[in-house]
């Protein structure tokens, strides 16, 4: 007859130390998580403000103030936009984004594109409270060019 063997167990330090080690993991992709779920909605909101003013600025007669509310919206978004790519919040943490590595591998070059975004959306809302519509209309297409400039080096096609 062979003796009884007792299973074995973590002792109760090993089990607290495996215990925050995971916690530690979930902690870290729940940040990521965050991350992306905060960019997203906050690109949500700024395709919403845009395309308020995409609208309105083809319309024949652009309703100034509709396109001064949005382009409110649009700047105070743009101030954000540099907060919304934390560390670790990449590909890399297994969270669905479209965001690229160049973001981070990059990071003066993303800086300067997120700053040439605030600019034209700064220049948008200024004009737009001013009630200048063909101007308005032409910084429209400066901040669209801000965007399509980002999103072509730092976001993944759809």
């Amino acid at each position: 007859m062979s003796p009884i063997r007792k299973p074995r167990t973590l002792g109760p330090a090993a089990g607290a130390i495996l215990a925050l080690t995971l916690a530690g993991a979930a902690l870290a992709q729940t940040a990521a998580e965050k991350a992306v779920g905060v960019r997203q909605a906050g690109f949500k909101q700024i395709g919403a403000a845009f395309k308020t003013i995409n609208d309105e600025a083809r319309a024949g007669k652009p309703d100034m103030a509709a396109i001064a509310a949005a382009a409110a919206k649009l700047k105070t978004h743009a101030a954000q936009v540099p907060t919304w790519f934390p560390k670790g919040s990449g590909v890399e943490s297994g969270a669905k984004t479209g965001a690229k590595a160049e973001i981070w591998s990059d990071a003066a070059g993303f800086a300067s594109a997120s700053a040439n975004f605030q600019a034209q959306a700064n220049k948008l809302q200024q004009l737009a409270a001013a009630g200048n519509v063909d101007a308005t209309k032409a910084q429209v297409r400066q901040v669209g060019a801000a965007c399509q400039a980002c999103h072509s080096k730092y976001r993944e096609k759809d």
